[in-house]
């Protein structure tokens, strides 16, 4: 069986049986990530497909941190003024498809677009706010937990802000052959 092809979410993508098993993450990507990507432009998603079936998405977000709220080791190499970062908004994969890779197929694939980012407009580093039992997964990427000084989410149960910075990124990316990057259409 062939690996699910990842690009750019298009309008017309059928994502209505798409099913993770999180009914918040199903919502997402069948009612808000188009509107917050063709409308609001606030976020990007990508999708992996099984042929014309949605199976995993990544939706990707600008934001920034500030320097104290980085590793410490880090702080030193960067100014003190807010810092531009890829935010990994959300990330789910299909029922279907769970257990295959693709959930780390598809996070390699916001570490290429976080490149990317890093080479048009500047970026440190790719931030998540990781779902409690989500953390070992980001972890075993390399991301690092953050002591955050603000901005702690209402959300129960509470995210946990993790942090990979492009230094590792580079390092975390598959060197396997068929991976192919990020589209460049627009």
């Amino acid at each position: 069986m062939a690996e699910p092809a990842i690009r750019r979410l298009l309008a017309g993508d059928d994502t209505s049986s798409f099913r993770c098993g999180d009914v918040e993450y199903d919502l997402f990507l069948q009612r808000y990530a188009g509107q917050n990507q063709f409308r609001l432009f606030v976020g990007t998603t990508y999708v992996a497909l099984d042929g014309p079936r949605v199976v995993g998405y990544v939706t990707l977000a600008v934001g920034q941190i500030d320097r104290e709220d980085i590793p410490r080791r880090a702080q030193a190499d960067f100014p003190r003024y807010p810092l531009p970062v890829l935010r990994l908004a959300r990330l789910a994969v299909d029922e279907t498809f769970q257990g295959r890779g693709l959930g780390r197929r598809l996070a390699a694939y916001a570490f290429a677009v976080a490149l990317q980012v890093r080479t048009a407009a500047g970026c440190i580093g790719v931030v998540v706010d990781a779902l409690p039992d989500r953390v070992g997964f980001y972890a075993d990427l390399g991301f690092v937990e953050l002591e955050l000084t603000s901005g702690r989410s209402p959300l129960r149960p509470r995210p946990v802000a993790m942090f990979l910075p492009l230094s590792s990124v580079e390092a975390a990316l598959p060197s396997s052959t068929t991976w192919h990057g990020p589209d460049t259409a627009r």
